[in-house]
């Protein structure tokens, strides 16, 4: 019977994808407790602070623009959550089984990163500079980049996931080229897919990978 699992994803244990998992989960238990507004203001990568190097309003959890990486384990609420981990969670096992435990959590927070810069200029370009960015979704688009590129051939469900993945990509462009949802980072998602690209191919595969794989 076919499951929802990535067959690419290696029999040993994805340590990088668990801590990242668990390093989210966390954020969002003590974002619970802070608010989900306010620690978006206290450990989201406010444009303004960014480009200014300034902390205004809430005192930041650390100073900016060290916020870039904080912004990155905050959501803004559950299903944001829950999205991005699922794809971590079944893609990030693929990528770490051919990169490394090391090699995934720098593509990660690099893409993160990546994507971070790159809604900011966006957002000072729209002149939204006081609005806070959270998410992982720029870093999980890296890792959709690095998945495409290291399984071209891969399927989940028989579903072709590289051909999935790219249709994601252009509906992104698709998006900030005729307006997509608001309060969507959509540059953070192509700054980190382009970012992953790059990455993936920088880094390369890890010498002696473990070949075997988990099919359902």
């Amino acid at each position: 019977m076919s499951r929802a699992r990535d067959e690419n994803a290696a029999v040993r244990a994805p340590v990088a994808t668990y801590v990242l998992l668990a390093a989210n989960a966390a954020a969002f238990v003590w974002q619970l407790g802070a608010g989900v507004d306010v620690s978006a203001f206290r450990g989201g990568a406010i444009p303004f602070e960014i480009l200014t190097l300034t902390d205004v309003d809430l005192p930041d959890l650390v100073p900016p623009p060290l916020t870039i990486l904080t912004s990155l384990f905050l959501h803004a609420g559950f299903l944001h959550l829950s999205s991005n981990l699922l794809v971590l969670w079944m893609l990030g096992r693929g990528v770490e089984s051919a990169l490394g435990p090391g090699r995934l959590a720098a593509l990660h927070l690099a893409a993160g990163v990546a994507g971070a810069l790159a809604q900011t200029v966006a957002a000072a370009a729209a002149g939204d500079l006081m609005v806070p960015i959270v998410g992982a979704s720029g870093a999980i688009a890296g890792v959709l980049a690095a998945y495409m590129t290291l399984f071209p051939r891969a399927r989940v469900l028989a579903l072709p996931v590289p051909a999935l993945i790219g249709a994601w990509f252009v509906l992104q462009i698709a998006s900030v080229l005729f307006g997509g949802g608001p309060g969507v980072a959509f540059f953070a998602h192509i700054g980190g897919f382009v970012a992953g690209l790059v990455l993936v191919r920088t880094l390369g595969r890890r010498r002696g990978r473990d070949a075997r794989r988990i099919c359902g």
